[in-house]
C-alpha cells in the first residue's frame, strides 16, 4: 500500500485523508509520562531506546498515518556543544546567550558524528513501522533557533532578537546561515537513517513583519530545504500565527505548508504556491469539547481539504495540549478516515 501521507504531501491521488498530530509523541499520553519518570527531557531525547518507544506509542494507540520523531528543536544545539537545559514549565534555557558577532563566530557547527544516537533512534523506529506508515523527521528553523539563542530562552516579545536583527544585520545573517547548516545536518542524519519526510518548525516566525521575514529570514529557511533536496522526500514548512507570512513561507521550497487554526484552509490555498499541499488545521483546544461538538468540526475540515486543488493532510493547527484526553486523538483519526473514505467513494 502506498503511504496516504506521502501521497498527500506530493499532491498525488489518495484513498483517504491522512492524519497525524504535532506533539502526538508524549505530553498527553499516560504511557509516555510513566516512561519519562526520572529522566530529563534532553536525556530522553538522546536515549535511542526511549526515543523509539515514545515515537511509536501514538502510532499504536491512535492509528495515525505517520510517526513523528520524538526529539526537541534544541537537541542539535546541545549536540553541537551549546550549554542548554530544558526547564520544566519554562522551556529551553541557554546558559550563554548570543550578544555579539564574536558569540556568533564561536557557535560550533554540528558534525553528524556528534549524533550517532539520532541515527540509531531513527533506525529502531523505522524497523518497527509498517511500510505505509512513514516516519517524519524534523528540526527547528533558523529564526526560531536564533531567538532561543539570543533571548536565552522563550520570549513573549522577542525584543533582544529583533534588536540584534535590526542593529547588526550582518551578524544576524551569519547566525542564521550557521543555524541553517545545523538544522540541515540534523535532518540529513534523520533522512539518511530512514525518515521519509520532514517538517521544519518556525515556531516564532509569526512575530515578524513580512518585510523582516522576507529580507532577513526566508533565504535561510530556504537554504535548509535546498540542502536536503537530494533526498527527494516530501517536506512541510510550519509556523504559528503565520497567516500573513504564508505566501512568503511557501516560497522556501517545501512540498507542503502547515496552516495553524487561525487561517481558513480556502484562504490558505490562495496564499501558497499553486499545487502546494496544505496541512492543518483543527484548533487543539477543541479536543476538550464534547464529541458531538467536535465531530462536525472534523468533518468540515476534511471536506474542505478534499475540495482543494492540491494535497491535504489533516492535523491540528498546533500541537496536542498536555491535558488532552488521550482517547480523543484516536477517535479523530477514525473519524477523518471514515469521512474521507465516504466522500471519496461517493465521488468515484
Amino acid at each position: 500500500m502506498t503511504s496516504p501521507l506521502l501521497s498527500a504531501l506530493r499532491s498525488e491521488p489518495i484513498t483517504r485523508t491522512p492524519v497525524w498530530f504535532m506533539r502526538q509523541a508524549g505530553r498527553s499520553l499516560p504511557e509516555y509520562r510513566k516512561l519519562r519518570e526520572g529522566t530529563a527531557m534532553l536525556a530522553a531525547c538522546r536515549d535511542p531506546e526511549l526515543v523509539s518507544e515514545i515515537t511509536l506509542q501514538p502510532v499504536r494507540r491512535h492509528g495515525v498515518d505517520a510517526a513523528i520523531f520524538f526529539s526537541d528543536i534544541v537537541v542539535p544545539l546541545q549536540a553541537a556543544g551549546v550549554d542548554v537545559e530544558i526547564v520544566a514549565g519554562k522551556g529551553p534555557v541557554i546558559a550563554d546567550p548570543i550578544r555579539s558577532r564574536a558569540d556568533v563566530d564561536a557557535l560550533p557547527e554540528l558534525d553528524p558524528a556528534d549524533i550517532p544516537d539520532i541515527a540509531e533512534s531513527i533506525g529502531r523506529v523505522v524497523a518497527e513501522l509498517d511500510a505505509d506508515t512513514p516516519l517524519i523527521g524534523f528540526a527547528g528553523a533558523p529564526f526560531t533557533l536564533a531567538s532561543y539563542l539570543i533571548e536565552g530562552g522563550p520570549s513573549k516579545n522577542h525584543e533582544k532578537t529583533k534588536s540584534f536583527m535590526a542593529a547588526d544585520p550582518a551578524s544576524f545573517a551569519a547566525l542564521l546561515a550557521k543555524l541553517a547548516r545545523i538544522s540541515a545536518t540534523f535532518i540529513d542524519v534523520q533522512l539518511s537513517a530512514g525518515a521519509r519526510a520532514f517538517q521544519l518548525f518556525d515556531s516564532w516566525a509569526g512575530y515578524l513583519s513580512r518585510r523582516d521575514y522576507e529580507n532577513q529570514v526566508l533565504e535561510h529557511s530556504a537554504a535548509v530545504f535546498a540542502a536536503l533536496a537530494g533526498h527527494e522526500v516530501p517536506s512541510i514548512h510550519f509556523g504559528v500565527q503565520t497567516g500573513e507570512l504564508l505566501t512568503s513561507m511557501s516560497r522556501a521550497g517545501s512540498s507542503a505548508v502547515g496552516v495553524d487554526f487561525r487561517v481558513d484552509l480556502a484562504d490558505a490555498a490562495t496564499r501558497v504556491q499553486p499545487g502546494q499541499a496544505l496541512q492543518g488545521n483543527l484548533d487543539p483546544a477543541l479536543l476538550f469539547a464534547p464529541w458531538e461538538a467536535l465531530a462536525p468540526r472534523i468533518e468540515a475540515i476534511v471536506r474542505q481539504g478534499l475540495e482543494l486543488d492540491r494535497g491535504f493532510v489533516f492535523n491540528l493547527g498546533h500541537g496536542v495540549l498536555p491535558d488532552t484526553d488521550p482517547e480523543v486523538p484516536g477517535r479523530i483519526v477514525a473519524e477523518v478516515h471514515r469521512v474521507s473514505e465516504q466522500i471519496l467513494a461517493e465521488r468515484a
